[in-house]
């Protein structure tokens, strides 16, 4: 082989477009974290202009209070009389800055709302996901199962009903069912009046109810705010359930046709076996995807959701402030849920190439 033939193959071989190790990796991250932006900036400028045209929130809270000249004043003051392209950058800027500004219905800073009221959102999401992942995936195994028989099809039909009902009409039902109906658990709240001034008394509170209640070692705390989280926590985790039941069901379905399996069935093993040891670890990797895909979901259905159980965290605040029009407000808010599904699916990205290769490319 001659010396430039030899570079050539050289060159090539280790080339970054060859495959070298990481390389497709590391690009395929950047890209995917690079999207963030975008993605933020996008969800942000819609709110900011629909808002807009709504109206201003100073006349939305103030305009049957106070004089023509009294109302121009506080616009002016407020900067909602400068030209919109103006008052979008600004925008933009506080928000790279990290200035959210003040509420304008009480007053406060946007980012003392977000810290007071967003764990109780996480801890929702939290209990949702728990719900969802010890239903969805154990009944889609079992739907796979008994595949084109009646338990298939019973599943498959309350995964289509629980995944088409409003999640405002499950906590009614629920609500309606097991508070007043029958009276087992409580209709609202995240916590009893007494156990909430008991945590919020705690040194070191951290917001999350459950954690704050295991650290301070009284059961009946623990009790009380698990027995207010299981409605919430079941209206919204079983939006999330019926998905992962059908898409576990069809995976599964698949990988149990795969070669391999037909391959473990001739040799004896015993069908519990084939499907929980052979066929559900290839049959989840999708799950892991989708599941970043639906912190979207868990984060719309939670301003239902702890609207229609007085659940006080942002989606209940985000509520309220929309009533108001309340700019600021409402774009901090935004732009934390923006960047909460952003980071999310970003970092599903990451496992999902760490887990398939075939992904990164």
């Amino acid at each position: 082989m001659s010396a430039p033939t030899r570079e050539a193959t050289r060159g090539a071989v280790g080339s970054p477009a060859d495959g070298a190790p990481g390389y497709g990796l590391a690009r395929y991250l950047l890209i995917r974290f690079l999207l963030i932006i975008p993605t933020v900036l996008i969800l942000v400028s819609l709110v900011f202009f629909l808002m807009r045209a709504t109206g201003d929130p100073i006349t939305a809270a103030f305009g049957d209070r106070l004089t023509p000249a009294q109302l121009h004043d506080k616009l002016h003051q407020a900067g909602y009389d400068r030209p919109l392209l103006t008052q979008y950058l600004d925008c933009l800027r506080s928000l790279a800055t990290g200035d959210l500004g003040r509420t304008v219905t009480d007053n406060q800073p946007v980012t003392q709302v977000l810290t007071t009221y967003g764990a109780a959102t996480v801890e929702l999401a939290c209990y949702a996901l728990t719900v969802a992942l010890v239903l969805g995936v154990p009944l889609g195994m079992l739907a796979a199962t008994y595949r084109d028989r009646a338990p298939d099809a019973a599943l498959r039909l309350c995964a289509i009903l629980t995944y088409a009902t409003p999640v405002f009409f499950t906590g009614l039902l629920l609500k309606l069912v097991f508070a007043i109906r029958l009276g087992w658990l409580p209709a609202s709240g995240r916590a009893s009046t007494d156990v909430q001034l008991f945590l919020q008394n705690q040194t070191g509170t951290t917001g999350f109810y459950l954690v704050d209640a295991v650290r301070s070692g009284d059961g009946t705390a623990v009790a009380d705010v698990l027995e207010h989280a299981v409605l919430p926590g079941l209206a919204l985790g079983l939006l999330v359930a019926g998905v992962l039941l059908r898409l576990v069901r069809t995976n599964l379905v698949g990988t149990l046709s795969a070669d391999y399996v037909d391959a473990a069935r001739s040799r004896g093993v015993h069908p519990f076996r084939l499907v929980t040891r052979h066929a559900t670890r290839p049959a989840l990797i999708p799950v892991v995807t989708v599941l970043g895909l639906q912190v979207a979901g868990l984060l719309g259905g939670a301003v239902l959701t702890e609207t229609t159980f007085e659940w006080k965290g942002l989606g209940y605040e985000l509520a309220h402030y929309l009533t108001a029009r309340d700019f600021p407000a409402v774009q901090g808010i935004v732009a934390l849920f923006a960047v909460v599904v952003a980071v999310t699916n970003f970092l599903v990205d990451v496992l999902a190439a760490l887990i398939d290769p075939r992904v990164r490319y």
